[in-house]
């Protein structure tokens, strides 16, 4: 299937590594245009270098989508850069805390990772839609996760930030659809990496007093799949919603768990 994205420009929030990296190298070998932005450019180098041995055009952006004159400064750059940006696909994000209940969780803790997971979104998506809807096209692609579809004992403040991302996203879609912006959220369940392993794992390694890598074969019991996603997955589920192939798909939240969410 043609998905007919070359030349497209896409800006990626968070795009160092993990799902971001590969999304973004997944845009890359669609022909599209990148301009990468975060706090850590040094991290982000080597992504666009990889973009651009694959032959297609990257800049780096330094922003910390938390502070929305940041972004739209970011949007300038990358509109002086390209003349346009088509397609916006939010990645950057946090975990919060792991392991804590809600009432050990403090106030601080949650306002950090709601003000990252749906503040930034916000920033994002505020300073690119006036373009996209003079220009009647666009697409704009939030990372949620699944914890924010059914909710997770001992990490209420990331699935709180999850569930609010995903009122973010239908708000946005009804708002943009008459300019014929699609707005979506895809959803991970865990994914293979080092946050995964490093974190989820261990701390349920920790509590059952089992291995890590027993603790990874019981998250992948629980899906219906019996597996874990991988960052090209979510990427995959990225350049669908970004293209055109999904021209009447708007304000979904699609799941990329291996059928845990809808269990």
């Amino acid at each position: 299937m043609n998905l007919d994205l070359a030349g497209r420009v896409v800006l990626v929030t968070g795009p160092a590594k993990g799902m971001g990296a590969a999304i973004s190298l997944a845009f890359a070998d669609e022909g599209c245009r990148l301009a990468l932005i975060g706090r850590d450019t040094a991290a982000i180098e080597p992504v666009a270098d990889a973009a651009h041995a694959r032959g297609a055009a990257a800049i780096v952006i330094p922003c910390d989508v938390t502070d929305a004159a940041q972004c739209a400064a970011a949007v300038t750059q990358t509109r002086a850069a390209y003349g346009q940006i088509d397609i916006l696909v939010n990645v950057a994000g946090g975990s919060g805390p792991i392991g804590k209940t809600g009432v050990e969780t403090t106030p601080d803790e949650f306002d950090e990772i709601v003000t990252l997971n749906m503040g930034g979104c916000f920033n994002t998506i505020r300073a690119v839609l006036p373009d996209m809807m003079a220009r009647r096209w666009g697409k704009i692609v939030n990372v949620g996760g699944t914890f924010g579809l059914r909710g997770r004992a001992g990490r209420l403040a990331y699935s709180a930030s999850k569930w609010g991302l995903r009122g973010i996203t239908k708000s946005f879609a009804l708002e943009a659809g008459p300019h014929n912006i699609n707005v979506n959220c895809v959803a991970p369940g865990m994914v293979e990496g080092p946050r995964f392993r490093d974190k989820v794992c261990a701390d349920m390694a920790k509590k059952l007093g089992i291995t890590i890598d027993e603790a990874m074969k019981r998250h992948a019991a629980d899906y219906a799949l019996k597996r874990v996603s991988t960052d090209a997955d979510v990427a995959n589920a990225c350049l669908f919603l970004a293209s055109d192939v999904s021209r009447q798909i708007t304000g979904v939240d699609l799941p990329v768990d291996g059928g845990w969410a809808m269990l």
